[in-house]
């Protein structure tokens, strides 16, 4: 289960943020996450409520998961292509010689917060 690893990291960097930003708590923290990265939305979403109980700052952090769509680039017919629907062959020429462009990415998209003057 590499979802706790990547909630580990998440939830560290949105500390350090926090922390260099004076605020008191992170109320909601919204995500990105690829829909080819491998992640099981379940096993994130049961990691992170799992691991925020021991932040300092996102103890009552509501998660926003959004997923992103693969797309795939065919480097002969200069096309893009779901990459959840065809895999690796180009759809349009059936060329291999092909590139994911996105949906494997995991990003933080937003960070809402209470600082300590609110």
């Amino acid at each position: 289960m590499h979802e706790l690893g990547i909630v580990i990291e998440v939830v560290k960097q949105v500390e350090a943020l926090a922390k260099e930003n004076n605020v008191e708590k992170v109320t909601e923290l919204t995500l990105e996450v690829g829909e080819v990265s491998g992640v099981v939305k379940q096993y994130f979403e049961d990691a992170f409520n799992w691991f925020i109980k021991k932040s300092e700052y996102m103890k009552e952090c509501a998660l926003k998961y959004i997923s992103i769509q693969g797309i795939s680039y065919c480097q002969d017919c200069k096309t893009t292509y779901p990459t959840t629907k065809f895999g690796k062959e180009c759809p349009n020429c059936h060329s291999p010689h092909t590139y994911l462009v996105s949906g494997q990415e995991v990003l933080i998209k937003d960070i809402k917060v209470q600082t300590k003057e609110d």
